[in-house]
């Protein structure tokens, strides 16, 4: 099986600030990097690191050609990841000497894809596969009912949160990936609890808390594991990165969300988004090291 991620690519620009500013407020950063980044670019890379097999489809401008050359790199296929005439997306990130951040982005070329580009990447794709999305690109509609007529399994990670986005997605949706915040924002716009939204699978991940996975009434949980978080820039990314490479190379529900919250927890403990996460046999050594 395969896993083709729709998402984005962005170049992140990441300051290092002692606290997150407040509105009017001046600043001075104690460092500041530039590297890979962007929800889908961040999923993508997990899904290989974890072992998945994974096609990237999206855009970027010339300026990011070698955004595409660091994600091959880490074993994306990027074949469907083209370069068009519009500057590459990217995010400015504060984050404090608590590991929180804060995120503003510019989306560029990942809005800015054709029908074309989604039709003939998935052209490839077979019943069984997944197709992954967020909210970073346009045509996540058109994607998912492309490839439900193919008989593919639809994940999608419903950030950054929009409600009307959600609304469109979840009728077509096979897992539902949220954090607890955004799993409250959703039950809030569709009046229900986060329980019995209409998709048959929910993933929620709960930072400090773990995560379940919710499948009708049957829910299996996991604990985080305890770490001292340097930057979280990307951690759902990694989860929901590695959890769903896991089920598509057919691990158990629960082997899945130890396997993704182990390689969240080491990506936590270093700085960057991309740069952070961990090859799989990085986790599974940590797995030794912290499971009896």
């Amino acid at each position: 099986m395969a896993i083709y991620n729709l998402g984005s690519v962005n170049i992140d620009h990441v300051y290092r600030v002692p606290y997150l500013p407040e509105a009017g407020e001046t600043l001075a950063a104690t460092s500041f990097n530039s590297g890979l980044g962007g929800k889908g670019a961040n999923q993508s890379i997990a899904i290989a690191r974890a072992g998945g097999k994974v096609f990237h489809i999206g855009a970027i401008g010339s300026d990011g050609v070698w955004l595409a050359d660091q994600m091959t790199e880490a074993g994306v296929d990027t074949q469907h990841l083209s370069v068009i005439d519009v500057p590459t997306g990217h995010a400015i990130i504060y984050v404090d000497d608590a590991a929180e951040n804060v995120i503003v982005l510019f989306t560029g070329a990942n809005r800015a894809l054709r029908e074309t580009m989604v039709t003939d990447a998935l052209s490839g794709a077979g019943a069984g596969d997944w197709l992954l999305l967020q909210n970073e690109t346009n045509l996540g509609v058109y994607a998912a009912k492309a490839a439900k007529a193919k008989g593919m399994r639809v994940a999608y990670a419903a950030a950054p949160f929009d409600a009307k986005a959600a609304v469109a997605m979840l009728p077509m949706t096979d897992l539902l990936a949220v954090n607890h915040v955004e799993a409250a924002q959703l039950s809030k716009a569709l009046g229900v609890e986060a329980a019995t939204l209409p998709v048959p699978q929910i993933l929620i991940t709960r930072g400090v808390d773990g995560a379940t996975l919710q499948t009708g009434d049957a829910v299996i949980s996991v604990d985080a594991f305890k770490v001292d978080p340097v930057d979280t820039t990307g951690a759902g990314d990694t989860f929901l990165g590695y959890f769903l490479a896991a089920l598509d190379l057919g691990r158990s529900v629960k082997h899945a969300l130890t396997f993704a919250s182990a390689a969240s927890a080491i990506q936590v403990t270093k700085v960057g988004a991309a740069a952070a996460i961990p090859a799989a046999d990085e986790v599974v050594a940590f797995l030794d090291g912290n499971l009896e």
